[in-house]
């Protein structure tokens, strides 16, 4: 059987029309997963994360701010999305997704949510396209509730994993690991525990290279409870935002190396979907679907 899914219709959220962000991938996503016959028994529903587990990982000022919708113009433009009951939804159940899935790997040994990867959102501030920052707050309820005591956060996104940075910094047993192209946004990065910056274009078998030579020396020598695998798309040439130059095998290659380096040596894994920009949702849809096929062919 394959490993199992979270989605929820809520991770899709109203956008005035023509706005850049990709909204219409999420359901292609899902649609895609059940033609591949990776949902035999359907998705796993998520509750939405609370207040309190959002405060864990974000300020509580902002979280009610969100909460209530009324968040300050400043903020909003940050985001780049507009905080409405709709997008609030949206963010409170792609949070309670990755808890869930996190909680099934950890039980199973591999699950993912088809949302999540918000991994621009700060302790104090959303910025990005991200609202809440999943993985962050994932990881604090689960250490908090005792279900791990140290995590590796492995960010393949094409952008640096600012917030979770930030939002993880002071706790050395959240070790945040960020390969992205280092000349894109953010333009003032915040240091995570290990930030690989690499040159624009870069193609599949170096992109490959880098990752081959900093994951296993990560997983030995931290031996974390579980791993948090960003499976960003946008490092795809055809990335509307992204500034590197992967083909779909590259990206095929590399989801199935995470998956494998961490099943080999034991390690629950969860797997969230990161950026992934352009017009062409199917397209989209297409490779985000990648990672669920790693682990579907390991599971």
């Amino acid at each position: 059987m394959p490993p199992p899914i979270v989605s929820h219709p809520l991770y899709r959220a109203d956008l005035p029309e023509g706005h850049r962000f990709p909204m219409g991938k999420y359901a292609r996503l899902a649609d895609r997963l059940v033609a591949l016959g990776l949902a035999p028994d359907g998705f796993v529903m998520p509750e939405p994360a609370t207040r309190d587990e959002l405060a864990l990982a974000h300020d509580a000022g902002y979280v009610d701010a969100v909460l209530e919708t009324r968040v300050p113009r400043e903020i909003e433009r940050r985001i780049g999305l507009p905080v409405d009951a709709g997008v609030v939804r949206r963010a409170v159940h792609a949070a309670g997704g990755t808890i869930k899935a996190a909680r099934l790997a950890l039980a199973g040994g591999l699950a993912g949510s088809t949302a999540g990867g918000s991994h621009h959102g700060q302790r104090g501030t959303g910025a990005g396209f991200c609202v809440f920052n999943d993985v962050a707050v994932t990881a604090r309820v689960l250490q908090q509730a005792g279900e791990i005591r140290r995590a590796l956060v492995f960010d393949l996104d094409v952008h640096q994993g600012d917030g979770t940075a930030d939002c993880l910094g002071r706790d050395p047993d959240l070790f945040t690991a960020s390969i992205h192209c280092e000349s894109n946004y953010p333009v003032r990065k915040i240091a995570g525990d290990l930030d690989v910056g690499l040159p624009d274009r870069l193609e599949d078998d170096e992109y490959l290279a880098a990752v081959r030579a900093h994951l296993p020396g990560l997983l030995d020598g931290l031996s974390p409870d579980l791993v948090f695998y960003n499976a960003g798309i946008d490092p795809h040439r055809d990335d509307r935002l992204g500034r590197l130059a992967l083909s779909d095998d590259g990206l095929r290659r590399r989801d199935a190396y995470v998956v494998g380096e961490a099943r080999r040596r034991g390690i629950p894994l969860v797997a969230v979907i990161g950026g992934g920009y352009g017009p062409d949702v199917d397209a989209l849809a297409r490779r985000h679907a990648f990672v669920f096929e790693a682990m579907a062919d390991v599971g």
